[in-house]
């Protein structure tokens, strides 16, 4: 591609991936990008600031990937338990199956995040936002009580990091590992419908 005019951010985006991929993290650059594209790294420039705010911006985007279906499970309908259920399982399977089709590349992914401290942080957000509407919805129908859907929310992704977060990777295999999570969803769903001691 040798027009600058048509040059986009989801173009540089898309090839800031491949470039990810070929190289890795530590050893890609603004440069490789650019070369890729048949451009000037200027070029680059002018839709990313930095290398870092390329970097974020392929971050985010890879984990909007993950969180972006998760929505239609967190305002879908249906008893919030059984969605609570299905919005974990969905999370959880999503990052087990990246891991297994392309385990290169969810390294490489891994390793770009960690270096994204702001995309994983606005990541986690939206993830435990996600996790709040559906216990507010429980609260609503009477089906959990807790005091803040908000607190509830980071509490279940923070409790259940084992079967979705990338640092626990090296556990997704072992047999087993589905009966532990839906014996730990049973758990905490039987602590949100708790009802305060009187």
């Amino acid at each position: 591609m040798s027009d600058a005019t048509a040059l986009t951010a989801d173009r540089i985006l898309d090839t800031a991936e491949e470039v990810l991929r070929r190289y890795g993290p530590a050893k890609a650059t603004v440069l490789d990008v650019a070369r890729a594209l048949g451009v000037s790294h200027g070029s680059v420039y002018r839709h990313f600031a930095s290398k870092t705010a390329l970097r974020d911006a392929v971050a985010e985007r890879w984990l909007a990937r993950v969180s972006t279906p998760l929505i239609e499970v967190a305002t879908g309908p249906g008893p919030a338990p059984q969605r609570l259920r299905r919005w974990l399982a969905e999370l959880s399977g999503t990052k087990r199956r990246m891991a297994r089709e392309d385990p290169e590349l969810f390294d490489n992914f891994h390793q770009l995040t960690t270096l994204s401290e702001g995309a994983v942080a606005n990541h986690l957000e939206v993830l435990a936002g996600q996790l709040s509407l559906i216990v507010a919805d429980g609260m609503t129908a009477g089906e959990f009580t807790v005091p803040d859907p908000a607190v509830a929310g980071r509490a279940l992704l923070q409790a259940t990091a084992r079967f979705h977060h990338p640092a626990h990777r090296a556990d997704w295999h072992q047999p087993g590992l589905d009966d532990d999570m839906a014996a730990v969803v049973a758990l905490l769903i039987d602590g949100l419908r708790t009802r305060p001691a009187t």
